[in-house]
């Protein structure tokens, strides 16, 4: 059957996958979760293990779902923050250089270098409240070569004019708990932007209210995630039908904008497991029974968990896409008589017990509403998709729409 007669839909689950965790009865969370309507699926579709993010890359989520959307990213990954850039609007030149900057929470007295990362989101803090905090940053650090833009929640972009260093910077999900030592930037200015902005979020109010509410407080910014301008072959004409991204975080929606798509806003999203799962089905829902061919809905609440370290969280928001995303869309789509094909999957494993990203394998289900496969499988886990593996995992979504 022609592509342009199906309906293709995307559930990435983000760092879904995991290792066996004590507390589960050493069952993964995925394994753990009660998720009815995957499971059933898994009973029918086909299941592969893939290999998202190429070994000599760092597995983060943006090498990984530029590879799941279908891009090359030893081709096209220049950086995580300059997909970021493109959702918030900010256009890169040629000279520029984009950072992550997180508002994280820093615990300890002393020195900088003698403080440890509490918190790498300040506690899942609003997007309302991060807003007033990068503004009275904004006034404080931007220079005619250096802006602060915000985003959403914890997650804000700061562009640099001219030559940057190329140091390591270290991503603040992969020390929570440890001490910053050892993890420091080497350049001497962004270090000093980071304590600068400690200075000035002190005594902020946002900080002054959080504070005595016994909530996590914004600290500073922690700067990473450097990158120089990318550009992305349109979705369309790549691959033939019209797609939408439907998203929290500016992340996935900076690869739907570069990829000129249409990248649908939900009011109440969060990036997180209080997110509105309902919004975002239904988002889904329009786009499919409208003019769209093919949506791509990405879920960050189990990530989020994993990075926690909160091992029945993430089961539970396992639970919730399942129930609010995976089961209202798949219903959505057999009422309207439209053939579909849907694709679940994380983009890479965020394991519990080491509270980072890996770079296993990961695995996705294939569902087809045209055919029932039979396969004797009863769950959709890491085991059970084992023994077809797929790689290079960018060319996932061809084989997803039918073009090999």
């Amino acid at each position: 059957m022609e592509a342009e007669t199906m309906k293709y839909i995307v559930v990435l689950s983000d760092g879904m996958s995991d290792y066996p965790i004590p507390e589960l009865g050493d069952k993964t969370p995925m394994e753990f979760a009660h998720k009815p309507c995957m499971d059933e699926m898994a009973g029918k579709g086909e299941m592969l293990s893939v290999k998202t993010v190429p070994s000599d890359l760092k597995p983060g989520s943006d090498v990984a779902n530029l590879s799941v959307m279908g891009y090359d990213p030893h081709k096209y990954y220049t950086g995580r923050s300059p997909l970021e850039a493109a959702s918030i609007g900010v256009e890169l030149g040629a000279d520029d250089t984009a950072f992550r900057a997180n508002l994280v929470t820093l615990s300890g007295d002393g020195e900088y270098e003698e403080l440890s990362m509490c918190d790498y989101s300040s506690g899942e803090i609003s997007t309302e409240e991060a807003a007033a905090l990068i503004e009275t940053l904004a006034k404080e650090l931007n220079t005619e070569i250096r802006k602060l833009y915000c985003g959403v929640s914890y997650r804000h972009l700061m562009v640099v004019s001219g030559k940057v260093s190329d140091c390591e910077l270290t991503p603040p999900h992969d020390i929570t708990g440890k001490p910053v030592a050892g993890h420091l930037p080497e350049d001497k200015e962004i270090l000093a932007i980071m304590k600068k902005s400690r200075e000035i979020l002190k005594n902020h109010p946002v900080n002054i209210k959080k504070r005595a509410e016994g909530k996590h407080t914004a600290d500073s910014l922690w700067i990473w995630g450097r990158g120089k301008s990318t550009s992305l072959p349109p979705f369309k004409e790549k691959n033939g039908i019209s797609g939408a991204v439907i998203s929290a975080v500016d992340l996935v929606r900076g690869i739907g904008y570069l990829a000129d798509m249409e990248v649908i806003k939900v009011d109440g999203v969060t990036g997180n497991i209080d997110t509105n799962f309902d919004g975002k089905a239904q988002a889904a829902i329009d786009a499919l029974c409208g003019k769209h061919d093919f949506v791509y809905i990405h879920l960050e609440a189990p990530d989020e968990c994993g990075h926690q370290g909160q091992a029945r969280l993430k089961a539970h928001a396992i639970e919730l896409i399942d129930e609010k995303i995976v089961k209202p869309v798949k219903e959505a789509m057999e009422k309207s008589g439209e053939d579909f094909r849907m694709m679940i999957l994380p983009d890479h494993p965020t394991p519990v017990s080491i509270m980072t990203h890996a770079g296993d394998n990961v695995p996705c289900l294939i569902y087809d509403s045209r055919r029932d496969l039979n396969t004797g499988k009863e769950i959709f886990s890491e085991k059970t998709a084992l023994g077809r593996d797929f790689e290079p995992g960018f060319k996932l979504m061809d084989y997803f729409l039918e073009r090999e």
